[in-house]
């Protein structure tokens, strides 16, 4: 939202201060100014000055000099500018003075370019007669410079006169950042009641008093009808008669400029200066075109087309709301009128409309016509219904201070009627403990009041006023009195209330823990998309009839490969571990914390199974037995080492056959690792071994502790026995480690396997292993016949599995 200085201070008058000090005490007060521009930067020492004399120059046929009057003295300057005559008086820039740029309109030099007396062509010349251009504006915002040349003021100027301040250019355009919620400082009144609410000065709203001196009543010759009050709850209408087409005047096509509009005449300038000072977008119509002299506000059908002003034909549906006549469509609701309504410089008649559309419907129709407008951008976010009124009595007001018609007597409004003022109680001891401040009640009163928030002492509440539509609740009245307060004068105060230990969910401690070990085994966290494509499954080698195809299909999708949600988390690992080493990264470990997405049923009717899962891979140094400790490293983290088992029947497709297993914990598969299928590394372009390992981790924090358990240092030795044995080359070294804690007992404090040994002197399809045995009684010292028993039962046991001890 940009407003200048002067069109403020046109409501607030007693605002004096610079544009710094305004800059701060708006931003400060909750009005944020994001940056300000001087209209007369690089602007100095130009006066107005009339040409009394023209003369050609003695060497150059297209100069000329001229003898020019500017009040104090006569000066003379030469210029190459052919459209002025003796007479005119032209903006005049001194010797040492500055101008913002150049004639040509292009970008303006930072610093300006300065002026200094010199010769042309052997001539002397004390100065330079400027173009609009040259002031650092545009014909789109004088309309009345010419297209070349000079720019030449109206023969009631002062000779002599500041030229910059008859050109309304001593003024600076603030551009302030306002928030959705904040519809009312949309316009330059809402800003010029911020304004005077954080000087604390007085806020002078403009008297509106329409003089209605044409003929007839408007309800006779208008008609308003709306049929979708959800989409309109209200519509007001007023008519003008004798319209008399012409330029506006300086003063509204200076506001205007200011503001980034550009003038066009009287009748379409009184429309956006109404829309920029009370921030309530406004058409005007020919009453000549409007059918049957009848408004019906109504949906559009599937199908309809429409032609807009600007001559495009725009798409229409059900779902955009048309103002009709009595036969056709005559404009968009809240976007743009149209091309069969237009008002041309005949127009006798004209009809205003100042009504309130629903927000959220303009937004989605002005997107779905491919049309978005300055109107529009206001409408979709909720106008106040009270204030439309108010904006077209200001507009036929205007219509009759500027000569350019007369109004008819009468409005017509129909629609819902306007809710009632909002109001809840003051509470003021809250709203101190809210803000850790001592404000008196009667200090808030007179804070709120600068904002027109009323106050009724009776009931002792706060009434809103309908502009503030971002006023709901006690927080809110808080924050105005925060705001004024203002925010440097709070005190730092410490909390009152005990104060709470913060912390995480036990799931998110698990999810750490992992992350944790994980870069600590040396794996980097990588993050890969949840998107897929379907050619994912061919890649791992997953069969036809794979539980893993099963997927869901995103209905917009960005393309084929991202056109599934992914039901198995690999892909993403092996795709960034692929680049890696087509990079020729070595030794790269990655791991990601992701989703997969396991539909319940297809196609959905309920939400898909989201399973957060760890997934871990990496080439280069390391093997198998490398992942299973990084995947043993976590579960020990959390308490999981003591139930952990591996199953080498994985039927994992996209595994090894002879190298994967699934990781199991108390009976229950909870993820699987192994060494990547060679022909799955060949889809990927990887021509190295590759391992990965996924842990489903809602199976994990279904178990996962992180109690500690401390015990005493043993008080009596450990007795150690040392047992060598031949095994089946199919009996697991995990089946054994089973069978000798079960065997064991509770003496049996710890085992280690120590050597693993093939060759000629063990039988064929055997394998030599050793392990290391630590018994210990935590109550006396152990005798070997406890210790031999023992013993004997892991033997036993160990029978069982065909294994011998070896001799």
């Amino acid at each position: 939202m940009n407003s200048s200085k002067s069109w403020i201070k046109a409501y607030v008058p007693d605002l004096n201060c610079t544009d710094q000090e305004f800059f701060d005490a708006m931003t400060l007060s909750g009005t944020k100014t994001e940056t300000y521009e001087p209209l007369d930067k690089n602007l100095d020492k130009i006066v107005v000055g009339q040409i009394d004399k023209i003369e050609p120059h003695p060497d150059a046929d297209k100069l000329v000099i001229c003898q020019v009057n500017i009040g104090t003295e006569t000066i003379q300057i030469v210029t190459g500018a052919n459209n002025m005559k003796e007479g005119d008086k032209v903006p005049v820039v001194l010797d040492g003075g500055r101008v913002a740029g150049g004639h040509d309109g292009g970008p303006l030099p930072e610093g300006g370019i300065k002026i200094k007396a010199g010769k042309l062509r052997g001539v002397p010349s004390a100065g330079m007669m400027c173009s609009i251009e040259e002031l650092g504006s545009t014909r789109d915002f004088y309309p009345e410079a010419p297209e070349e040349g000079l720019y030449i003021f109206p023969q009631d100027t002062e000779v002599g006169a500041d030229a910059v301040e008859v050109l309304g250019l001593h003024d600076t355009v603030f551009e302030f950042e306002v928030t959705s919620n904040r519809v009312d400082c949309y316009s330059i009144l809402g800003i010029a009641r911020e304004t005077a609410a954080t000087y604390k000065l007085p806020f002078k709203a403009p008297v509106v008093e329409v003089k209605e001196e044409a003929d007839g009543n408007a309800k006779d010759m208008i008609s308003v009808e709306i049929k979708d009050t959800d989409l309109c709850t209200n519509y007001c209408a007023r008519v003008v008669k004798d319209i008399k087409i012409a330029p506006s005047p300086k003063w509204m096509q200076r506001r205007l400029a200011s503001v980034g509009i550009r003038p066009i005449n009287n009748l379409v300038d009184i429309t956006n200066y109404v829309m920029m000072e009370y921030g309530q977008p406004m058409h005007a119509y020919d009453m000549s075109t409007i059918a049957g002299n009848k408004i019906v506000v109504k949906r559009a059908n599937d199908g309809d087309t429409f032609v807009t002003l600007d001559g495009q034909e725009r798409k229409l549906d059900k779902d955009v709301l048309m103002i009709c006549d009595g036969e056709k469509e005559v404009g968009i609701a809240g976007i743009m009128g149209g091309e069969n309504s237009m008002i041309t410089d005949n127009v006798d008649t004209v009809l205003f409309e100042a009504a309130t559309f629903n927000g959220p419907n303009i937004r989605k129709s002005a997107k779905r016509v491919g049309l978005r407008t300055d109107a529009s951008g206001l409408f979709e976010k909720g106008l106040d219904p009270a204030n439309a009124l108010d904006a077209i009595n200001r507009a036929c007001q205007l219509v009759v201070e500027l000569g350019c018609g007369k109004v008819v007597p009468g409005v017509v409004q129909v629609g819902l009627p306007i809710a009632p003022l909002k109001r809840f109680a003051l509470e003021a001891d809250k709203i101190n403990k809210l803000l850790g401040t001592d404000i008196s009640k009667d200090e808030m009163i007179e804070i709120l009041g600068r904002e027109e928030v009323g106050y009724d002492a009776a009931t002792d509440e706060v009434i809103i006023p309908s502009f503030r539509q971002d006023l709901n609740q006690m927080c809110d009245i808080a924050e105005e009195v925060a705001r004024f307060f203002g925010y440097d004068k709070i005190p730092t105060t410490l909390p009152k209330n005990s104060a709470t230990t913060g912390g995480i969910s036990f799931k998110m401690r698990v999810e750490k823990k992992a992350r944790e070990v994980a870069q600590f085994c040396g794996f980097s966290q990588g993050y890969t998309y949840s998107f897929e494509s379907p050619k994912v499954f061919d890649k791992l080698l997953l069969p036809e009839d794979a539980k893993e195809r099963q997927a869901i299909k995103i209905s917009n999708p960005l393309g084929e490969d991202f056109s599934i949600m992914r039901t198995i988390p690999l892909n993403g690992i092996l795709t960034s571990l692929a680049t890696n080493y087509n990079r020729r990264n070595k030794d790269v470990r990655l791991y990601e914390m992701g989703n997969i997405y396991v539909p319940k049923s297809l196609p959905l009717t309920e939400l898909p199974d989201e399973r957060m899962q760890l997934t871990l891979g990496f080439y280069g140094e390391g093997d198998f037995y490398s992942m299973k400790g990084a995947v043993e490293e976590f579960l020990d983290s959390v308490h999981m080492l003591d139930k952990l088992t591996y199953d080498p029947n994985a039927g994992k497709p996209f595994l090894h056959p002879g190298r994967q297993a699934n990781i199991v914990y108390d009976g229950e598969v909870i993820g699987y690792l192994g060494e990547v299928h060679p022909a799955v590394c060949d889809n990927y372009d990887i021509d190295t071994r590759v391992y990965v390992a996924v842990i489903d981790m809602p199976h994990v924090v279904s178990h996962a502790a992180f109690d500690t358990i401390y015990t005493g240092i043993a008080k009596f030795p450990a007795v150690t026995r040392d047992l060598s044995m031949v095994v089946p080359k199919n009996v697991l070294a995990g089946d054994i480690e089973k069978m000798i804690r079960q065997r064991g007992g509770k003496k049996l404090e710890s085992l280690e396997l120590f050597d693993i040994y093939e060759g000629a002197q063990i039988k064929e399809g055997f394998k030599s292993m050793a392990y290391s045995l630590s018994f210990r009684d935590k109550e006396k010292t152990l005798e070997d016949e406890e210790v031999a028993a023992a013993m004997k039962k892991i033997l036993n046991g160990l029978e069982s599995l065909n294994i011998e001890l070896r001799s």
